[in-house]
C-alpha cells in the first residue's frame, strides 16, 4: 500500500526540527512519504511535488485555507495542526471539500496547566514577595510574609473546564485544597465527576483564594471578568490568566491592582503586547510573563510526537483524536 504524501507548512521551516526530534522524524518517515520541501505560508508558491500532498502538517504561521489556496492542493485530505487553535486556518470551503482537521490543543494543554500549577504554588507561598523583601532587608524575620500563607485548605476557582482547565484540576488533586468550577456548558454532575464543586461565576469569585481563567475567547466570554466581578474577589486573592487577555477587562483590573487589594499573574493581556509604559508593568502585586505558558523549547517535541500519533491513527483507522469540525468553532478557543 502506498504511503500518503505529506508535507509541512508554517511560518518558518525551522519549526519542523523544533517540533520533530530524531525519533519523531523516523516514526513519521516510516508511515508517510514525507516531502522534504518544507513550505512557507504562501501555499500557492511551492514546488509542484509538494502540492500533491494528501496530508498537510501545519504549524504557527500557517495560512488560511480559503478557496484560492485549496485550489492549489487538489489531493489534500487532512490537515494536522501542530499547535492549538485552528481558527485562523479553517474556512467553510475547507469542510465543503471534506478535508479533515485535527488540532494539537490537548498536547499544548500540558505546559499551560503546569505553568498554572507553578503560579498557584509560588503565590500561595508568597515566594516572589518574600524573596524581594529578603534581598532588600537581608533579614530572615523581616522577609517572612505576614497574613495567610501556604496551600493548606485554600480554595482554587477554575473558570472553564477546557482541556487546560481539566488538566489543572487533575494536577491539583494531590493538594489539600477545595476546587470550585464555573462552566455553564457542564451539568452539576459533570462538574462533581471532575472532583470539583459546581458554582456560579459570582460564587467562584467570592469564594476563591486563587482564580484561574481557562475559558475560550468567544463573543459571550469577552470581558467576562470586569469591574463588578473583580469587586467580588476576596482581599489578597490572586487572578491567573493564561487564556486570552480579552476575557478580563484591563482597565478594571488595573484599578483593583492599584489599590493593592488583589494580586495577578498575567501571561496574556489586552492589548497584547502591552504598549511601553503601561501601568501593568509597574503595579505591585503583578507578575507579567510574555505569553510563555504554552509549548516552548523541548515542550514542542510533545506536540511533534502527538502529530505523528495522530497521523498514524488516521492512516490505520481513519480516526482523528483531536478532530475539529465546523460546529466546534463556536465553543473552542
Amino acid at each position: 500500500m502506498s504511503r500518503p504524501r505529506t508535507t509541512f507548512a508554517a511560518g518558518s521551516a525551522d519549526l519542523f526540527s523544533d517540533l520533530f526530534d530524531t525519533s519523531a522524524q523516523e516514526r513519521l518517515r516510516g508511515i508517510v512519504d514525507l516531502d522534504d520541501t518544507l513550505v512557507t505560508p504562501d501555499l500557492r508558491a511551492v514546488p509542484l511535488t509538494a502540492r500533491d500532498a494528501e496530508i498537510l502538517i501545519t504549524g504557527w504561521g500557517a495560512p488560511r485555507f480559503d478557496a484560492p489556496t485549496l485550489a492549489e492542493w487538489p489531493n489534500l485530505r487532512a490537515i494536522v495542526h501542530a499547535a492549538g487553535t485552528v481558527k485562523s486556518l479553517v474556512t467553510p470551503e475547507l469542510w465543503e471539500r471534506g478535508i479533515r482537521v485535527s488540532s494539537s490543543a490537548q498536547a499544548n494543554a500540558y505546559p499551560v496547566a503546569e505553568y498554572t500549577l507553578a503560579m498557584i504554588l509560588i503565590h500561595g507561598k508568597r515566594v516572589l514577595e518574600s524573596s524581594r523583601e529578603f534581598v532588600r532587608t537581608q533579614s530572615l524575620a523581616a522577609a517572612v510574609p505576614r497574613g495567610e500563607l501556604g496551600m493548606y485548605r485554600i480554595t482554587v476557582g477554575i473558570v472553564g473546564a477546557s482541556r487546560i482547565g481539566r488538566r489543572v484540576i487533575e494536577l491539583l488533586r494531590p493538594f489539600d485544597i477545595d476546587c470550585l468550577l464555573y462552566d455553564p456548558s457542564l451539568s452539576a454532575a459533570e462538574c462533581r465527576a471532575l472532583g470539583t464543586r459546581p458554582v456560579t461565576l459570582a460564587e467562584l469569585l467570592a469564594g476563591s483564594d486563587v482564580v484561574s481563567v481557562h475559558a475560550p475567547s468567544l463573543p459571550e466570554t469577552y470581558r467576562m471578568i470586569g469591574r463588578d466581578q473583580l469587586a467580588l474577589m476576596r482581599d489578597d486573592a490572586v487572578l491567573i490568566n493564561t487564556a486570552r487577555g480579552a476575557l478580563v477587562e484591563t482597565d478594571a483590573l488595573v484599578a483593583e491592582l492599584s489599590t493593592g487589594r488583589l494580586r495577578a499573574v498575567l501571561d496574556v493581556t489586552d492589548p497584547e503586547p502591552l504598549p511601553p509604559g503601561h501601568r501593568l508593568f509597574s503595579l505591585p502585586g503583578v507578575m507579567l510573563t510574555p505569553h510563555i505558558a504554552g509549548s516552548l523549547g523541548n515542550e514542542l517535541r510533545r506536540i511533534g510526537h502527538h502529530v505523528v500519533d495522530e497521523i498514524e491513527r488516521y492512516i490505520s483507522s481513519g480516526l482523528l483524536e483531536g478532530e475539529v469540525t465546523s460546529p466546534d468553532l463556536s465553543q473552542i478557543a
